[in-house]
């Protein structure tokens, strides 16, 4: 996208002052500012009401994205360029910290804490952080010397895949550990060759800090008890295939369940 200086030599205008502070107060994006300014002095034909409210849209936008940025967007922004010198820098760093720790550790804090507030976590009481590593690769049949003693289309021992992803095992191997802790969610926080590092968000259900808030109380209930053992985190119903939207009709109320639906027929006695 780009303008010629006779395009700007024809309007009798110049740019919005707030729209100079701006650039010259921030790192804008080439784009942005070309966009800008050629909403400004580009399609002559337009009306200048019309072009002045999508120039006002245009700086309401670039104000919002590039001065508002609060910390935890800004981490989030570091979080999302993995190939950038910092993130790598870190990533390498903090990976070699995880391998010399115990396989299960608790965590003084959220090592993303940006990720683990839009999960649930606050740093308050009641709220515990344990990071574990789960070894990475595929799941081998655990057959002795390799015989299945069944049909040709089940004697596979190797290259089988784990229906269930790494960070469910993750959930369930720290939900085994603390087990007066009830498993909330988790997130993946680094990998290396051999490992995937994970987070775990853990609550503590007999603090009364979690029993008097109405955000958290719902997981006092007995029925959550080891809800990561039973798919019930967002992890575990990713794996379950359950979900909104299309196609996940087929998955709703469980995969078994959905089919014994289908494959079963039900005749009243007195049909009409």
């Amino acid at each position: 996208m780009h303008f010629r200086s006779r395009d700007c030599a024809q309007t009798q205008y110049l740019p919005h002052p707030l729209l100079v502070i701006t650039i010259a107060n921030t790192k804008l994006p080439a784009q942005i500012i070309e966009a800008s300014f050629y909403l400004q002095y580009a399609h002559l034909s337009l009306p200048y009401p019309i072009k002045k409210i999508f120039h006002n849209l245009l700086l309401l936008f670039v104000y919002k994205s590039y001065t508002k940025m609060g910390a935890y967007k800004y981490l989030e922004e570091l979080q999302r360029k993995k190939q950038s010198d910092v993130s790598r820098f870190l990533l390498r760093v903090r990976c070699w910290e995880y391998r010399q720790k115990n396989v299960i550790h608790r965590a003084s804090r959220p090592s993303r804490p940006d990720k683990a507030r839009k999960l649930g976590y606050k740093a308050k009481q009641g709220f515990v952080i344990f990071r574990i590593r789960v070894r990475r690769g595929g799941r081998k049949r655990p057959v002795p010397k390799g015989a299945t003693y069944g049909k040709p289309t089940n004697q596979g021992v190797k290259q089988l895949k784990y229906q269930k992803s790494l960070r469910v095992t993750a959930e369930e191997r720290v939900g085994r550990r603390a087990g007066n802790l009830r498993v909330l969610n988790s997130y993946w926080v680094n990998q290396d060759s051999t490992y995937k590092y994970y987070e775990v968000i853990l609550v503590d259900p007999s603090h009364n800090a979690i029993r008097r808030d109405a955000r958290y109380n719902w997981i006092v209930n007995p029925v959550h008890k080891h809800r990561e053992s039973r798919g019930l985190t967002a992890a575990g119903k990713k794996s379950r295939g359950i979900n909104k939207g299309h196609l996940f009709t087929k998955t709703k109320a469980g995969r078994r369940h959905t089919w014994k639906k289908h494959n079963t027929l039900s005749l009243w006695r007195y049909r009409h």
